[in-house]
Order: structure tokens, then C-alpha cells, then sequence
């Protein structure tokens, strides 16, 4: 009776291990891929690819005691390196002589796609494991978001097997076309890397280099003098904030952000500059804008989800009534 019952709990216990939850096993890939691009120090070559243009990057990311650096460099067109130090980072354009400095509490850049926390991320996509495919000479396994909704595109990432990096993201319209993708064309995973690589090449010792600071001026914890009608399912409002003027205009911008954990969408709130009510929209990749006119202020409404999304949003952006 004691071997029946040995065998019969070793039974049981290969059943639960053969029926694992298989959704236990897919948040399991995207945690470790928002670990790895965190954690993990890389040195290596991607392509972006949207709207028929392709743009070739150079990043190194580095973890100390310190914290997180990371130097993203553009190879294609007009020079543009972006310094990151945790959540300060610093943008220099050498053609223009700017460096643009700002915050951001949450960092998210090729490897980094993926929110600190994915546990919500079910509530508005079917997760799945997709194939196995070799990416930069590196084996990786496919992860599947497809939305639940028409309010929000489609993902696919492929992460290094051994370590959980992203090699590849892409990003599907409605139609399932792909319409955004990064995808690492050469990788070094815990390469030696010594801190000056960090430096920007840019010197900006010169009195001919302007510095804008884009950090925010004022944080709105509730909507401030907005009011949004619409609710988007799965989307949540961040803090808003108040933004210096760029160029030295001396008029603030208000921006809020709305997020499910991966597509965001930014609402930028500024005066008009003329009396002509404006309404229109257009795509810069897979990036969509909405623009219109509320009372005394330009509203535009950008991010990468569909149109109707943006439109939904911003209809419903109105003046609180004082």
C-alpha cells in the first residue's frame, strides 16, 4: 500500500509539473526580458525600421554601483547621441548645437521596451509563446501581445534564450502589418566596457552650444485646469506636468501621459498662436498625431495606436469649467 502510495503522489506531482499554467510560464519570458535590458551590461549594433525608412544605432548600456548609464548613438543622417544616467538624460544634436535635458522616471528604448511590472499587461493583451528563431547569432524565443481591442497595436518580441534580452521587437497595425521594428544586427552580452565609452563624442565647451531643459517646471497630480471625458480602457493617466517653453518662447506646455504598460500616448496642451480652429491628423511612422483646437489652446494627441484611439482621447479633452 506504501509503494501504491508513493507512486500515486509521483503521479500527481509529474502532472501538476505537465500542466504547468502555460500564461505562468509567458509572464515568466516577459519579466525576464525587462530584468536582462535593466540588469545586463550589452554593447551592440540594431536597425529601426518604419514607415520605409531604416535608421542604424549604436548602444552600450553599463551597470555599476552607480546605477544605469547607457550612450544610444544614431549612425544614419544627422549625428544625435542620447547620455542616459538613470533617469536623467541628455540629447545633443551637433548640426542644431542643443543639448535637451530631461527626466524620465520610466525609460523605455530598444532593449528596454517593457514596463518594470508586466503583471498587468494581460488585462488588455492574449500573451502567447510564439517560434524559435536564431537573431544576431544568438537562439531566441517569440512572445506574442495580441490586443484584445481595437484600441491598441499588436507586439512581438524575441528574447536571447540564455539571458531573456529582446533581439527583436515589432510592433502590427490592425491589418497585421508590421509598422515598427528594431531587431539587433550584432551583440556583446557582458562585454568588458569602460566607462569613458559612455562620454558623447560632442563637445559642448563652446559658448555656440545652447542647453534646453525640458525637465518638467510643475507636476499636476490630477488633471489640472483639463478635464477628460473619455475613458480608454486598459489606459491609465500618469501625473501630468508643465513643461518650459522650447526655444525660449516663454509659454509652457502641459503634458499628460496615458499608458497600459506598453503603448503610451502623450496629450501636449498649449495656447494658440492665431484664431483658426485647427483639426487634423497625420503619421510619422508608426507614430500617429491628432491635433484640434479646445477654447484658447492647440491640443495634440500623439502615440503608437491607431488614429480612432487618438481621436477618442483628444474629443474628449475639455477646459474645467471655472
Amino acid at each position: 500500500m506504501k509503494l501504491v502510495s508513493a507512486l500515486a503522489m509521483l503521479a500527481g506531482l509529474l502532472a501538476t509539473t505537465a500542466h504547468a499554467d502555460p500564461q505562468d510560464e509567458v509572464m515568466g519570458w516577459l519579466q525576464r526580458m525587462t530584468t536582462a535590458a535593466k540588469k545586463l551590461n550589452y554593447t551592440g549594433t540594431f536597425t529601426y525600421q518604419s514607415g520605409g525608412g531604416t535608421e542604424t544605432s549604436r548602444i552600450i548600456h553599463l551597470v555599476d554601483a552607480a546605477g544605469e548609464h547607457e550612450k544610444l548613438e544614431v549612425l544614419d543622417g544627422s549625428p544625435r547621441e542620447v547620455i542616459r544616467s538613470n533617469d536623467e538624460v541628455k540629447c545633443y544634436l551637433p548640426e542644431d548645437k542643443v543639448v535637451i535635458i530631461e527626466k524620465r522616471s520610466q525609460h523605455k528604448a530598444f532593449p528596454a521596451l517593457l514596463p518594470v511590472s508586466v503583471g498587468n499587461l494581460g488585462e488588455s493583451y492574449l500573451i502567447r509563446k510564439g517560434e524559435t528563431a536564431r537573431i544576431a547569432g544568438f537562439d531566441s524565443q517569440q512572445v506574442v501581445l495580441e490586443p484584445k481591442d481595437t484600441l491598441r497595436y499588436g507586439h512581438q518580441f524575441w528574447a536571447d534564450i540564455q539571458s531573456g534580452l529582446i533581439l527583436k521587437a515589432r510592433t502590427l497595425n490592425e491589418r497585421n502589418e508590421t509598422i515598427e521594428q528594431f531587431a539587433f544586427s550584432q551583440l556583446q552580452i557582458n562585454p568588458p566596457i569602460d566607462k569613458d565609452e559612455l562620454k558623447p563624442h560632442s563637445n559642448t565647451e563652446g559658448k555656440t552650444w545652447r542647453i534646453h531643459n525640458a525637465r518638467a517646471s510643475q507636476s499636476l497630480t490630477a488633471g489640472g485646469d483639463w478635464h477628460f471625458r473619455t475613458q480608454l480602457p486598459g489606459f491609465k493617466k500618469g501625473a501630468g506636468m508643465k513643461r518650459q517653453g522650447w526655444r525660449g518662447s516663454g509659454v509652457d506646455t502641459t503634458h499628460f501621459i496615458f499608458s497600459d504598460g506598453l503603448a503610451s500616448i502623450s496629450v501636449f496642451i498649449e495656447p494658440r498662436t492665431d484664431q483658426e480652429a485647427v483639426t487634423s491628423t497625420y503619421s510619422a511612422g508608426a507614430i500617429n498625431v491628432y491635433k484640434r483646437t479646445a477654447g484658447k489652446h492647440l491640443l495634440t494627441v500623439l502615440g503608437e495606436v491607431p488614429m480612432t484611439t487618438l481621436m477618442r482621447l483628444g474629443d474628449g479633452i475639455e477646459p474645467r469649467k471655472k
